[in-house]
């Protein structure tokens, strides 16, 4: 399986760039909203129509704009997941799904490859409900159930937990890695939460107002985010300038120290990120702090400090722990280890 895609679209904000392949398993691509993901999605279904560029999927082209080719959504072969499922109210659980195979007229091969869908989502016995006596959960399992009939060579998710309550949406985001692993072909993927990338990705692409800034194993991104804006998306709190200063040192102005690092610096460093879990007064690299205030959540502590001679217009950092491990009186000093501090470069 592969998917090769080098398109440019013209939309309100920005110019559309992404070039990519992909060779199976589950690509992520992660972005904040409006940034171009869905869009990404919609040309290689067919949905929407690219400027410019070509798609092409295990060796059949479905779109070329030198040459005049663009397949209709229905010849692409392409499942896609629209965010609110769009199942048909009218019609039960089991018309929804047949719905794909019109195409079929062998009524028993019908039933049989329905009873398997109904197996792999796990809804036997739900053949007769209508949508509307389904959960959210049960009908995206519908929905997903609807586009597997019809064997795609692709399948591609826009945002499939977006419209779910945040307990349901974990839940779920289990049950729908396994039954993906089960459905063994390449899918991909879009979302705003990089929770939700990380635990359904093998690799992860970054978009940013239309550009795919990189595209990595998912380890390997968190590890080595590369960008600013990369590494906010990824989740990190505590993001500045840095200045290059030779191979392994570096300054970061707006917490007034330098920082010797094993690593070789780019030519074109621009900024610095420390993670929240990362401080530890017990570790090097540390610094004084006044600590500026706290928030808990069900199960972390988080302290917001700034380092002694931070410049007054900096942002405070954070600090997160678990609460288990949480000091009884707050450290007068915290540090890193050099290695967790994450190098960025300046963006394309």
């Amino acid at each position: 399986m592969s998917l090769q895609v080098d398109i440019r679209k013209q939309l309100s904000n920005f110019e559309l760039r992404v070039k990519f392949e992909t060779k199976d398993g589950t690509l992520c691509f992660l972005g904040r909203s409006g940034c171009g993901k869905s869009m990404t999605l919609k040309c290689i279904a067919g949905i929407e129509k690219p400027d410019s560029g070509r798609i092409v999927l295990n060796g059949r082209v479905l779109f070329d704009s030198e040459q005049k080719i663009n397949l209709p959504p229905q010849k692409r072969h392409v499942g896609y997941l629209f965010q609110n499922y769009a199942l048909f109210p009218g019609m039960t659980v089991r018309q929804n799904i047949l719905s794909s195979m019109y195409k079929s007229h062998d009524r028993a091969q019908k039933e049989k490859i329905l009873d398997e869908m109904l197996r792999l989502v796990r809804l036997e016995g739900y053949a007769d409900r209508m949508p509307s006596a389904l959960s959210g959960g049960q009908q995206q399992r519908v929905a997903l159930a609807r586009i597997l009939v019809s064997s795609p060579e692709i399948l591609l998710l826009d945002e499939p937990f977006t419209a779910l309550d945040a307990w349901l949406s974990e839940k779920l985001q289990m049950e729908m890695k396994e039954l993906l692993a089960e459905y063994g072909r390449e899918v991909i993927l879009v979302t705003h939460s990089r929770d939700e990338a990380y635990r359904l990705a093998d690799s992860i692409g970054v978009i940013d107002e239309g550009r795919l800034l990189t595209v990595k194993k998912t380890a390997d991104l968190f590890e080595d985010p590369e960008y600013p804006s990369v590494c906010e998306l990824t989740g990190c709190k505590n993001i500045t300038s840095a200045e290059r200063i030779n191979d392994h040192r570096l300054r970061i102005p707006a917490w007034n120290f330098e920082i010797t690092t094993e690593k070789t610096l780019p030519a074109d460093l621009s900024h610095a990120g420390i993670r929240a879990h990362a401080f530890s007064s017990q570790k090097n690299n540390t610094h004084k702090v006044i600590f500026t205030g706290s928030m808990e959540e069900p199960f972390e502590w988080i302290g917001r400090f700034r380092f002694e001679g931070q410049k007054e217009e900096t942002e405070d950092l954070w600090w997160r722990v678990p609460k288990t491990e949480k000091p009884e009186k707050l450290p007068e000093m915290l540090g890193f280890n050099e290695k967790d501090l994450l190098i960025l470069r300046r963006e394309k």
